[in-house]
């Protein structure tokens, strides 16, 4: 039976490994600015700088798994109670800030709307024309989703950019998506504001985090079942 749970560990500690090593790609992934993830979400506010940590703390977390996954397998060959132990005692701890990370990622997203909007529309009430990383993401977000502004064309009345060009709005805030595009002509166009599909894309990313972050809580809820089992039956091995 500790043979077979030994296996059993060998496995589970071996799948951890792997799932490290997948987050640790992941992070590299986000930290190195892969694709709309960031992107999306930098013309909002300078504070969202932060959002590249994640990338870090997944780096972080990928390593410790794998320094973990390395660990049992090591405590499940010598069958040290020592290395199961601090095994067990590590996993628990990281599971715990997963469980409390994930709680608090899940209250905040009941807020993503007005928390969007407190940063987007200041960004493009100010800095949308005369800041050029901000002017150029916006520009390449509307153009690829096909929208205007954070709620719609509204959001440039009133404008830096529009005290500078007059009436003139951004192409992409008219269907005919040439300038210039006049408040007008905006009001008459279908063309709708990028909050829906910003919205989409976060949540797509937010369910490939979660479901690889649940697939680690499920391996570590195992390792941790595991350990403790090898921990209390070495003693009958040895008798």
């Amino acid at each position: 039976m500790i043979r077979s749970a030994r296996q059993t560990m060998f496995l589970l500690h071996l799948l951890l490994l792997l799932s490290g090593l997948s987050l640790v790609a992941m992070g590299t992934w986000v930290t190195a600015g892969g694709g709309p993830f960031l992107h999306l979400l930098a013309p909002f506010s300078n504070h969202l700088l932060r959002f590249v940590n994640i990338g870090l703390l997944c780096i972080a977390m990928g390593t410790t798994l794998v320094l973990l996954g390395a660990l049992g397998g090591c405590a499940a060959h010598w069958e040290s109670k020592c290395l199961l132990l601090t095994l067990f005692s590590i996993v628990l701890i990281i599971f715990i800030s997963e469980t409390a990370a994930g709680v608090v990622a899940l209250v905040y997203s009941s807020f993503a709307e007005g928390i969007l909007k407190a940063w987007a529309v200041p960004a493009l009430q100010n800095d949308y024309g005369s800041d050029p990383t901000v002017t150029g993401i916006w520009n390449a977000t509307m153009a690829e989703l096909k929208c205007c502004g954070f709620s719609n064309y509204t959001d440039f009345l009133g404008s830096e950019l529009e005290e500078r060009n007059g009436t003139g709005l951004p192409p992409s805030c008219c269907s005919t998506n040439i300038a210039p595009c006049s408040p007008a002509e905006a009001a008459r166009s279908p063309v709708q504001g990028c909050f829906d599909p910003i919205l989409r894309t976060l949540r797509k990313h937010t369910c490939a985090v979660g479901g690889v972050a649940a697939a680690v809580g499920v391996l570590e809820i195992a390792a941790m079942i595991i350990s403790m089992y090898l921990f209390s039956h070495l003693d009958e091995k040895v008798s």
